[in-house]
């Protein structure tokens, strides 16, 4: 195929998006682990139960049902709300249709979790706060039966074909018990390569903000193991579709030259979804086919796929700041927070948005953690350790972020809808120096028991 007609479409799917005028809507993606508080696995029977009156309830009309006739998924068509299973029956998710107010959001989320919680609480199960399932190695920790995830499994599994220097990291199924918490917002053309640049430079201290994912008894070092699982698994076999831009744009020209450097791995045909080793997705419409797999019967197949300019819709990468389709950037690098905390995620990136060319500032003439000889990526990854790194000044450091924090409340402030209270959680993290991971380490250490921490963050 033509490079000129698959750079055409890329554009039209990625760039032309954002030129169009929105309304400035917030997106919002909250993923939950699902614990029984009988040290039990998660007896699958009781989500697919407490999901039927979930939707009967609110009235939601089934998305999604898994090759075994259960509804993974459900919308709200007036909303857009949707309640759905991400990977496995062992993570739910709850999305929430775009709006323009935090504290609609915050209180159309309450109304659902409550109702989760109570119908959840009867099994003696409940959804906490946590990026990381504490029951992981108790529950089973297999893909929801569909194609999709099926395929994703297979695809994260195949880690043992390869023979390449990177370390990837023996947790194929980390997508059964890790939990995020993702924000989509509206970006303008004008803004777009800013958008992207700035928010890169944000990612230490989100990380210092908002880790949450600990394997307890494996990397306990590691306060989000979360970059780990993508940036070392199949995904991350090329760098390109994980984990931030290295390079800063100085065009829309250079952001579709990096667009063209990333990978597809997998299409759609008829009822199956085709999964084949990552290839640059240039080169793949220059193939007149690419051999895959996909599963029937039981087993997996080999099959000869020819390229067609629609695979372009699964080109699907997994960055902190992805540019979506809908002309909105998806900021993807948080973990599931405490649930009393849920929002402070989408309201420190609504109010820095709204202050994007101040922040810009801010970091063009950073001294804190920058111009010490390392990329944000790098700093990231320190931020990421519980030891902070000898270069940093603690003091510094905390009043740095306080800075961050202190531009986003102005932000927010300036929307006039008040949420900048919604920011209150990340104040109190500034002055005890501490982030979800932290405490429930510090926790642990002081013999709190699992069980109590899990129903702590699981408070709303």
């Amino acid at each position: 195929m033509n490079d000129g007609i698959v750079r055409e479409q890329l554009y039209q799917r990625y760039i032309e998006p954002t030129k169009k005028k929105r309304q400035d809507y917030i997106g919002i993606e909250i993923e939950m682990p699902i614990v029984n508080l009988d040290k039990q696995p998660v007896d699958f029977s009781v989500v697919h139960t407490v999901t039927d009156r979930f939707i009967r309830h609110f009235a939601f009309e089934p998305a999604g049902i898994d090759d075994e006739g259960n509804i993974y998924s459900a919308a709200d068509q007036e909303t857009g709300d949707i309640l759905s299973y991400d990977c496995s029956y062992n993570n739910l998710e709850l999305s929430l249709g775009r709006r323009k107010d935090l504290h609609a959001i915050r209180q159309c989320f309450r109304r659902y979790y409550e109702y989760l919680q109570k119908e959840f609480g009867a099994y003696h199960y409940t959804l906490t706060g946590m990026g990381v399932n504490p029951h992981r190695t108790i529950n089973r920790n297999i893909p929801i039966p569909n194609g999709r995830y099926r395929m994703l499994f297979h695809h994260l599994k195949s880690y043992t074909n390869y023979n390449l220097p990177m370390y990837f990291h023996g947790y194929p199924e980390y997508g059964t018990f890790s939990s995020a918490s993702q924000v989509q917002l509206d970006v303008d053309y004008d803004d777009l390569l800013t958008t992207l640049s700035v928010f890169s430079k944000v990612e230490p201290m989100k990380a210092l903000l908002f880790s949450n994912s600990v394997l307890l008894g494996e990397h306990e070092e590691l306060l989000c193991c979360r970059d780990m699982f993508w940036e070392n698994s199949t995904h991350g076999i090329n760098p390109h579709n994980v984990g931030m831009f290295e390079c800063s744009f100085d065009s829309i020209d250079e952001l579709m030259s990096y667009i063209e450097s990333t990978s597809i791995y997998c299409v759609e045909r008829g009822d199956k979804y085709i999964n084949f080793p990552p290839v640059n997705i240039m080169e793949y419409f220059r193939q007149v086919s690419v051999t895959g797999e996909y599963f029937a019967d039981g087993a997996y197949h080999s099959i000869e796929v020819t390229p067609q300019i629609d695979d372009i819709q699964y080109l699907r990468t997994f960055k902190f700041e992805d540019l979506t389709f809908r002309g909105t950037v998806e900021f993807r690098s948080v973990c599931c927070q405490p649930i009393a905390d849920c929002m402070t995620v989408a309201a420190f990136h609504v109010g820095l948005k709204n202050r994007l060319h101040d922040l810009d500032q801010i970091f063009e003439n950073d001294h804190v953690i920058y111009h010490h000889g390392y990329t944000p990526s790098e700093l990231r990854k320190m931020f990421n350790n519980r030891a902070l790194p000898s270069f940093v000044d603690e003091d510094e450091l905390y009043a740095f972020a306080k800075r961050i924090v202190d531009l986003a409340s102005d932000g927010l402030s300036a929307r006039g809808y008040g949420e900048e209270s919604l920011l209150a959680p990340l104040y109190d993290r500034l002055e005890q120096r501490t982030n979800p991971a932290r405490k429930m380490l510090t926790l642990r250490e002081k013999g709190t028991p699992l069980e109590d921490i899990i129903l702590q963050y699981s408070a709303i």
